[in-house]
């Protein structure tokens, strides 16, 4: 009884404070105080999530050997997959994978709304399963969770839709912003990965969440790049057709991964029990990682090793280490890591996992472009690339390709390396592995499952707003139903009862069968004669098409384009529902589109 007593009355005090704020603040200016706010929280999310990812793992790991293979590679990732999915299924009781995934359909179809659990679950499940090795990326947790962080500070200042898409995309950049210690890279993020459009109203907000959250990670971590990079080794123009021979490369390689992840998605998924789904995974994920220890967790510290130069030590703590000097044997498990890091990812999430793609792309990225670069060399061309400069690049070019975000790869690759200077052959790289993979796939990976179902926001006006209209808002429900066993008598009593020309024609259980137009029946209504002779089933007509209550809005209006029609039945599984009209969704569109681009 306290309990509810204390609770009324802080909801009551909050209420105030909302008031308050309303009449005082300007929305302007209170949403710029807001993304301080989302972006401290954040950064302070993305530290904790790194803290508990690198504690976790070093309890595990700190006593495992270089020298040999160990064999609890096999149990960790079982283990952290087990934990995990009794805390997804028992505590979270929601699904929380495929973070960035998911905010993109709340920002398209939940109005960017997203649960107070999103705060905290992918963050805790995220942090057990990179721990215990699950061979993913902590970014997608980390932006799923800014982005409930921004959400919910934003319902309980009760605001628009607008705005708390707005704040979704402040706390995804202060997510990334905050655990990669790269501020331009945050906000780049959510431009080109969220696709929140860059506006007068939205520039400011991200920059302060973005810098904000990097702040942050100064202030606890220290001014040093995420990974250690010291270019040893100037680049010069003559390098430049391999780099742009390794640009198309990356391109193919994010088309490889993207295509093969969403295949290994897909077989997963049409697992039925969930039993089955964790015995599979985890045999995978353990099997790969015990024969290739890199793909344990996020796989930055194999990265740290290309970037200082240390070639043989990629085969420490491996069943080859004997092999290291072997070059050969080198570029063998290379190429190993980059074809089989899809599949110890797809298994970790698969599985029951919770983790992103972020990092298995760059870490992918670094093994293409020191691949390249070390059997480049092998083969004495006469000239010798550099393996650090080109692991560098070839983060920027996987990235880029993988998530569809070139100057986000870009920059996000300089701000967490430091390596300014090769911003040319960065930009090189990322724009070409970018403009390879759009030839054969139009979405990134993030996206491929939402445009299946209609589901994705884009930067096109039309085609965005199209996805935030409903059909549920669009239907007509006051259109009266007629019975084909129906006389003409009783078809003019019901004509005259109504303003409506159209009348859907259903059966006992609902079914639509057809429809009757007024215009049809015009010249026999005022004829006594035919008016017990003639039924609806005579005159009834086939609507030109019909609408499904899951189609997508764009879906619905193609339909309307190929028919030629203003009004068309919505049904579901072949019930009748009502009618949608061409006119009501173009009202609708011009209210969206309105609220949509008002700054």
């Amino acid at each position: 009884m306290a309990y509810k007593e204390t609770h009324n009355r802080f909801t009551e005090w909050w209420a105030e404070v909302v008031s308050w704020r309303e009449r005082h603040i300007k929305e302007r200016h209170f949403v710029i105080m807001l993304a301080l706010v989302v972006g401290v929280v954040c950064g302070f999310a993305a530290q904790l999530l790194k803290w508990l990812i690198h504690t976790i793992a070093h309890l595990l790991t700190s006593h495992f050997s270089e020298t040999t293979g160990n064999w609890l590679n096999l149990v960790y990732p079982v283990v952290g997959i087990v934990i995990v999915t009794f805390f997804i299924k028992y505590v979270v009781k929601d699904n929380v994978s495929h973070g960035v995934t998911r905010v993109l359909y709340a920002i398209s179809r939940r109005k960017s709304r997203l649960k107070k659990k999103h705060t905290y679950a992918s963050l805790i499940g995220s942090a057990i399963t990179i721990g215990f090795g699950g061979s993913v990326g902590a970014e997608g947790p980390i932006v799923y969770t800014g982005a409930a962080i921004g959400s919910n500070i934003g319902q309980a200042f009760r605001l628009s839709p607008r705005i708390l898409m707005l704040l979704v995309g402040c706390g995804a950049a202060a997510g990334i912003a905050g655990i990669f210690r790269a501020p331009i890279a945050g906000m780049l993020f959510t431009l080109e990965v969220l696709m929140i459009d860059l506006t007068g109203a939205t520039v400011m907000p991200l920059l302060i969440s973005s810098i904000t959250g990097a702040t942050v990670a100064y202030v606890l971590e220290g001014y040093g790049a995420e990974f250690f990079f010291s270019q040893s080794e100037p680049y010069q123009t003559n390098r430049i057709p391999w780099t742009i021979l390794l640009g198309v490369i990356c391109g193919f390689v994010s088309l490889y991964f993207t295509r093969m992840m969403f295949k290994l998605e897909t077989l997963f998924s049409a697992i039925p029990k969930r039993w089955i789904k964790i015995s599979m995974g985890g045999i995978i994920l353990a099997g790969l990682i015990f024969v290739f220890p890199p793909l344990y967790g996020e796989g930055y510290e194999s990265i740290n090793t290309l970037l200082e130069g240390n070639t043989q030590g990629i085969l420490d703590g491996t069943i080859f280490y004997g092999d290291r000097i072997n070059p050969w044997s080198i570029t063998a498990f290379v190429a190993c890591l980059i074809l089989t890091k899809v599949f110890a990812t797809t298994a970790t999430n698969a599985a029951g996992g919770v983790g992103g793609t972020f990092a298995p792309s760059l870490f992918v990225g670094a093994m293409t472009g020191f691949l390249f670069a070390y059997v480049f060399n092998l083969l004495d061309f006469g000239i010798t690339l550099s393996q650090k400069n080109f692991s560098l690049m070839g983060m920027a070019g996987v990235m880029s390709g993988v998530m569809h975000a070139p100057l986000m790869a870009i920059f996000l690759t300089a701000e967490m390396t430091g390596g300014y200077n090769l911003f040319l052959p960065l930009l090189i790289v990322s724009t070409l592995s970018y403009m390879t993979i759009l030839a054969f796939e139009p979405y990134s990976i993030y996206t491929m499952r939402l445009a299946e179902k209609g589901d994705l926001i884009t930067h096109e006006k039309d085609r965005t707003v199209l996805t935030l209209l409903k059909i549920d808002n669009v239907i007509e429900r006051d259109f009266i139903e007629v019975h084909p066993e129906m006389n003409l008598k009783q078809m003019v009593t019901v004509i005259s009862q109504c303003n409506r020309n159209l009348y859907p024609v259903t059966d006992s259980e609902g079914m639509l069968k057809g429809v009757v137009l007024l215009d049809d029946i015009r010249n026999i209504m005022f004829r006594p004669d035919l008016y017990k002779k003639m039924h609806v089933s005579r005159f009834m007509a086939m609507p030109p098409a019909r609408i499904e209550v899951t189609d997508a809005m764009d879906k619905v209006m193609n339909t309307f384009d190929k028919t030629g029609a203003w009004n068309l039945p919505v049904v579901d599984n072949g019930r009748y529902v009502g009618f949608v009209s061409k006119s009501k969704i173009f009202n609708s569109y011009r209210r969206v589109l309105k609220h949509y681009s008002d700054d």
